[in-house]
């Protein structure tokens, strides 16, 4: 068996069903799907996934990232994006484990690098795939067996985070996770930005006030935000309003007009224009649509 195929295993086996299981070990979820999917609406929060099977794709703003069997998907900020689940079958299903990054046990590693270096540099894109490696691969499989022997996890486990940490900042993403370390990088700036908006996405706000929180000139924070999410602060907000007026009215019933006003939206007819172009169809159709194909959990 290889370690690619002793990987998939482990998450097959510790998942179980389809669906997104959190693990004894803190931080580590395991991704299980047996059938393609619809496109998917959410926010993915910073993580790190390696796929041991399948294939799927995430869009943020206008960029397409595709990633399989063998490769990484790194998530910097969270960012809302569109996931698809695109091989996938009850023989095969995608198998996926999602790590949680944590920017201070990435910044214990670095205590011997240039965290200058990573301040100074501009952002990228949020999502990024690589290949894992060999190493990257053997590292994520030592983790993973832990889950067979509980006893070893509170030892064991942060040693296993810990080379997992150290092959990706040694990897094609050392810039990224650097990024994601220091509070004064670019990177962490978009990020107090990002932040604000989470909190306060149901009020108007002006980019000015959003640029003082970011501590950024206003053009400065067009430009970044925009590399970094692939969408402008305004649509970032937009966006977030959308999907928590989406899961108002699937989880709680209640009807758009209220749900829109809940996200902040005045007008219901601003807000069902909104919904259909973000979703494909107004509200009502759209949540029969997702209630009939029975979607309601995202798969990272």
């Amino acid at each position: 068996m290889t370690a690619m195929e002793e990987l998939a295993d482990l998450i097959d086996q510790y998942s179980g069903e389809d669906g997104a299981h959190a693990t004894a070990i803190p931080r580590v979820f395991l991704h299980r799907a047996s059938h393609v999917s619809l496109p998917l609406h959410t926010v993915y929060e910073p993580a790190v996934c390696f796929v041991a099977r399948g294939r799927k794709q995430a869009m943020a703003g206008d960029k397409l990232y595709t990633y399989s069997q063998g490769d990484y998907l790194i998530v910097s900020v969270d960012v809302p994006i569109v996931s698809q689940i695109l091989d996938a079958s009850t023989k095969d299903p995608f198998l996926c484990l999602r790590l949680d990054l944590d920017p201070g046990a990435i910044g214990a590693l670095m205590l011997e690098s240039d965290a200058e270096r990573a301040a100074r540099e501009p952002p990228v894109s949020s999502l990024s795939v690589s290949p894992m490696g060999d190493k990257l691969i053997d590292a994520a499989v030592r983790l993973l067996r832990l889950l067979g022997t509980p006893g070893d996890i509170p030892i064991l486990a942060p040693l296993a985070e810990r080379e997992i940490l150290y092959r990706l900042l040694r990897g094609q993403q050392s810039s990224r996770m650097s990024q994601i370390a220091f509070a004064e990088s670019k990177l962490q700036q978009v990020n107090r930005a990002i932040g604000w908006i989470k909190t306060y996405y149901r009020d108007p706000f002006s980019v000015e006030t959003l640029a003082a929180e970011a501590r950024m000139s206003t053009s400065a924070l067009h430009q970044h935000f925009k590399t970094v999410t692939g969408m402008s602060p305004l649509q970032y907000q937009k966006q977030l309003r959308l999907q928590e007026a989406r899961r108002l009215i699937l989880t709680q019933s209640i009807d758009s007009a209220s749900a829109g006003h809940t996200v902040g939206y005045d007008s219901p007819s601003q807000f069902s224009r909104e919904y259909r172009r973000l979703f494909g169809a107004p509200p009502g159709r759209d949540i029969a649509r997702l209630r009939a194909s029975a979607i309601g959990t995202s798969v990272a």
